[in-house]
């Protein structure tokens, strides 16, 4: 058979040569040899370890570990990679939970992303993650191989990705280092998405200086599978092959899940590895292999090479599966000189595949990497010992008990104490400080205050961002950017689709983490829902600083209660997720920040509904639903004033949970032309947005508003009060409209009215801003800071 190579990966390479182990000049360090010299000292330290958690390794073996096996254990017992400080908390997340919550899930915590059922056979997984560290050193490759990482686990369970979505949390936006992180990070996360051919549906991006030091680079990836086609990984079977395939193993990235269990110094990271490259066009051969594999029924497993890389494969693959593995390193791979045992086990270079295949599909799987070209390497199998053995030339250099890497790792329960600081910040309200002094009150003041907060950067066109992602690729996106939620149909017959929203204040976790933390679940499901779909889950990217830090580590637990507590009423469930600690440079944590995707589904994405104004529907009637409260704290208007302090507003899950229900339910039967939730910004951030997005204007009596709930024409628009949302009704569906918001007894206020030839924001009695003031600064913050 001639083999065509399509790709420079696909070429036969010579392997390149390899560094022996050395210990005391012993030509490689085995087991017996460890066996043999117990007082050899060993670098745990420079690995991550501590003395206890070195002394337990000795325990567990029962000798000193090889280094190869010291490789392993500092790398799957990190924080990264085991969660063994939060542990402890993120149980709650399974706990606190009920059968009506659990109705919809088929695959949940502790996988490489949950599943949830649609209906009618089908099926989504969803997951968020992290690249936070690897994105502030080189933040074009650690942005897309965020992307590449997590759309491995998604394929990893049998699922086909269908969209992309990003979260970023950068410095202030004019600090000379903020250009090289935004600029990096979003050409890496286009460049990625984009050559995947993956539609990015969602996201958002924060300027704030608190993460100067320490950007956010949170990064997801959805899924659509049919429930046959779903898969876990798992080694399994007396005999299966264990095979490698996909890129060829590198020196990038070995020690990257350390680098990301430590804080950074002041000149960056302590201990800086090289940043994984990626390689999209190969991660999309990839994505085609895998998948041609699991219809085909020719591998019992598959697990995705991220942190870790070989080590956390197979250590994670043997211990889900009934007995024991052996590998033979020797066998992998290479594309670098002078790579080492333990550099090998440790790479996390991209692209790469773990599975498991029977001996009589042997055959097939070698066919089928040939029709793709991609390289593989059988490597061992499993067998009944109940051990993970790794040799190397025929040399044992591993011999451990599978389930004490993978899951063995400790438990923490740092000590956490609400730190004493929070005492003065709750005390420092908006309305109490200089900040508040000179409050706009006249027309005037009041507009020059709304168009300064649209060109804020915060509150700025994402045109800049979002143009450099593919937002319709694949044919399915039904709505993108600048919407609430993204929208993207799953089932071409009946329409059945799914929405995503990710969401997060981190100034309000920052003020209270329990009630910030619920805010940020609020905010999330109600995006969904306000764009018309039901909430069917969550996926979390918990983002917080030194667990070392009782003053963090409270804000971590306070968080985690407060997902649980709100997932459990608003009876949504948390799938799967991510946690990164060490985001702090020196003693200065970042704003915790628990990044919130919620799944919501659509019978038919034909409903979901637009949440910026279109010139066809001019007339129709404009609607605030909810009560505006005197909550500015932690608001995007006293983030522009300099102030930081008090306490955000109020949580109250029953009125979003009836809120969502009022929003889909007027989206299914077709009530609704637009629909914008109230949230950064107040209600002069969505009418601004619903106003810019297509040019049309609305006429809006804010004197309803100050008038029914009491408060003056600046709070009526600035105040960032919950539960609320601002939609469009046309004229013939009002009566309906009211009714239904009457009969679930939901405040509900028409204010306005579309005026699609006006090109304004008229506020009658206070000022008039045309589109033209309000798009000047909106559309070119962004553009003139990072360039066009």
């Amino acid at each position: 058979m001639v083999r065509a190579y399509l790709f420079p990966w696909c070429v036969p390479q010579a392997q390149p040569t390899v560094k022996e182990l050395s210990v005391n000049n012993t030509p490689l360090d085995t087991v017996a040899y460890a066996g043999e010299t117990p007082d050899v000292e060993q670098p745990w330290a420079d690995l991550g370890l501590n003395e206890q958690e070195y002394s337990r390794i000795r325990e567990i073996l029962g000798r000193r570990p090889t280094e190869a096996e010291l490789a392993m254990y500092s790398s799957m017992w990190s924080e990264h990679t085991s969660y063994k400080s939060s542990k402890v908390h993120l149980r709650q997340f399974g706990e606190k939970t009920t059968e009506e919550m659990q109705q919809h899930m088929l695959v949940g915590l502790g996988e490489n992303a949950g599943v949830v059922d649609l209906g009618d056979g089908w099926a989504v997984t969803f997951k968020v993650e992290s690249h936070n560290s690897p994105s502030y050193l080189e933040p074009f490759q650690g942005a897309a191989t965020g992307i590449g990482g997590v759309v491995r686990d998604i394929i990893s369970m049998g699922a086909r990705p269908v969209a992309v979505l990003d979260s970023l949390r950068v410095g202030h936006e004019d600090h000379e280092d903020t250009a090289r992180i935004v600029k990096g990070a979003v050409a890496g996360v286009g460049h990625y998405g984009n050559i995947l051919g993956v539609p990015n549906i969602a996201g958002e991006t924060a300027f704030d200086p608190v993460f100067q030091g320490n950007p956010l680079v949170n990064a997801g990836a959805v899924g659509v599978l049919r429930h046959e086609d779903l898969r876990l990984a798992q080694a399994s079977g007396t005999g299966n092959k264990i095979v490698l395939f996909g890129a060829r193993t590198g020196g990038d990235g070995i020690g990257g899940a350390a680098m990301s269990s430590a804080a950074f110094d002041d000149e960056g990271a302590a201990n800086t590895p090289v940043v994984q490259a990626g390689d999209p066009l190969q991660e999309n051969v990839i994505i085609e292999a895998t998948l041609e594999l699991f219809a085909t029924s020719l591998v019992e497993g598959i697990q995705d090479l991220g942190a870790a890389g070989i080590a956390c494969a197979t250590s994670e693959l043997a211990a889900g599966g009934d007995g024991g593995m052996h590998v033979e390193l020797t066998n992998v791979l290479l594309r670098d000189e002078g790579l080492t045992a333990g550099d090998i086990l440790m790479s996390e270079s991209q692209e790469r595949m773990m599975a498991v295949v029977t001996p009589d599909n042997v055959t097939a799987f070698e066919e089928i990497m040939a029709k793709y070209g991609v390289e593989y390497s059988w490597l061992g199998e499993v067998n009944a010992s109940g051990r993970l053995t790794i040799d190397w030339n025929g040399e044992r250099i591993v011999d451990v008990d599978p389930t004490t890497v993978a899951d063995g790792g400790p438990v923490y329960e740092r000590p956490y104490a609400r730190p004493e600081w929070l005492d003065t910040v709750k005390a420092d309200t908006f309305r109490s400080s200089d900040a508040a002094a000179n409050l706009p009150e006249t027309g005037e003041e009041l507009k020059a205050a709304v168009v300064e907060l649209m060109a804020s950067a915060n509150m700025a066109d994402r045109s800049w961002i979002t143009s450099q992602t593919d937002t319709s690729v694949g044919g399915n996106t039904r709505q993108g950017a600048p919407n609430d939620s993204g929208v993207l149909r799953v089932d071409e017959e009946t329409g059945m689709g799914i929405g995503l929203a990710i969401d997060c204040n981190s100034r309000y976790t920052y003020l209270d983490p329990y009630a910030g933390s619920q805010l940020a679940v609020a905010e999330s499901y109600r995006n969904v829902a306000t764009s018309g779909a039901t909430p069917l889950g969550i996926s979390d990217g918990l983002n917080f600083g030194s667990p070392e830090d009782p003053g963090v580590m409270w804000q971590f637990a306070e968080s985690t209660r407060g997902i649980a507590d709100a997932c459990m009423e608003l009876s949504i469930p948390v799938t799967g997720g991510n946690v990164s600690l060490y985001n702090q440079t020196v003693d200065t944590p970042i704003h915790p920040t628990p990044m919130i995707v919620t799944l919501g589904r659509y019978d038919d994405v034909a409903t979901a509904v637009p949440s910026w104004l279109h010139p066809a529907f001019d007339g129709s009637a404009l609607y605030l639903l909810g009560e505006t409260f005197d909550e500015l704290d932690g608001s995007q208007f006293a983030h522009l004033r300099g102030h930081l302090g008090g306490v955000p507003p109020k949580v109250d899950l029953a009125k979003e949970q009836q809120l969502a229900g009022l929003l889909t339910n007027a989206s299914r039967t077709h009530m609704l032309d637009a629909a914008h939730d109230l949230s950064e910004g107040g209600l002069a951030g969505a009418l601004s947005d619903m106003v810019l997005a297509a040019g049309v204007g609305v006429r809006i009596n804010l004197s309803y508003i100050t008038e029914r709930d009491g408060i003056d024409a600046f709070t009526a628009l600035f105040s960032e009060s919950q539960a609320r949302a601002l939609v469009a009704v046309p004229l013939s569906e009002e009566v309906r409209f009211r009714g239904i918001a009457e009969s679930r007894n939901y405040p509900s206020l028409r204010i306005g009215v579309v005026d699609a030839g006006s090109q304004a924001l008229e506020i009658q009695d206070l000022f008039t801003a045309t589109i033209d003031e309000l798009r000047e600064g909106w559309a070119t913050a962004l553009p003139k800071r990072f360039g066009n």
